[in-house]
Formats: structure tokens, sequence, C-alpha cells
């Protein structure tokens, strides 16, 4: 199923805050199953807003998750005011993390959030300016099973 009208969603991230992890990526979940898009496809942006929201709660003072559903895809769209990415490359690794000791405590900063963006993610793009913070944005195309990740 499509929609025929554009449904937006926005919520505002606050580093540190474990408690708020996954609010993003379930409400963009349900908006998607109500909008009748198959199971795979609403699994695929979820794990992209989940990691990306993790991202800013790991690694920035605060963000926001933004996102928009029309025809066939949706659109993730997260800035943070964060220390930036000095190498993309590089943290598109998976293992690589520079996440703190605090968050690895809590199970978090395995270094899997962006490979695991980049696969789910039809198109990405990571816009990243070193101390001052990161945009984000990620394409699932619906009604696909798996994404190709081409990442630039």
């Amino acid at each position: 199923m499509m929609t025929s009208e554009r449904i937006d969603g926005f919520f505002t991230l606050r580093g540190g805050e474990f408690n708020e992890a996954g609010k993003s990526a379930t409400g963009l979940k349900k908006a998607l199953r109500e909008q009748g898009y198959e199971l795979e496809a609403s699994r695929r942006a979820a794990v992209v807003a989940f990691e990306a929201e993790m991202n800013v709660i790991i690694h920035a003072v605060a963000g926001t998750l933004q996102y928009s559903l029309e025809d066939d895809e949706v659109k993730i769209v997260v800035i943070d005011m964060g220390p930036g990415i000095p190498d993309v490359a590089q943290a598109m690794k998976e293992g690589f993390s520079t996440a703190p000791e605090w968050a690895r405590e809590h199970g978090w900063g395995s270094g899997l959030g962006l490979p695991n963006i980049k696969k789910n993610s039809d198109r990405l793009v990571i816009d990243t300016v070193p101390g001052e913070g990161t945009k984000l944005e990620a394409v699932i195309r619906l009604g696909r099973s798996s994404g190709d990740g081409s990442a630039s």
C-alpha cells in the first residue's frame, strides 16, 4: 500500500537519556504499519531510526529525528549537536566505536550503529563537521525486502 498524502513525524532527542531510547523508532514503525506497509520495510526503517537515535543519545548533547513518509519511501533525517565524526569511512566499519566508557558499561557502543544504518538504507548521506555535529539522511524504499546501503 502507498499513501497519497505525506505523513511527517518529529522527535527531540537528548544526550544520555537512555530511558527515551527507541521512542522515535517505535513511532515511525507504528506509522508505517498503520499505513499498511509490509513488516520488512517497517523493520528496516525502525532499525535506521533506532541506531541513529542511539548515536545521538550516546554522542551528542541533543538532536532531532524527523521522518517523512510519502509515496513509496520514507526519509529519516537526524541532526545532532555532537562532536561530529572525524573519519566517516572508519566509523562505517563494523566494530569501530568512539562511544564513551559509560555507554559501553550500559551495553551500547559496539560499533554497529552506522553499519546497521547503511545496511538497512537504500540511500545514506552523512554530513558532519568535527566539533559541531552531524546530519544523517537515510531513505528507505518501501516494499523492498533488503537495502543496498549505497552510502555517500
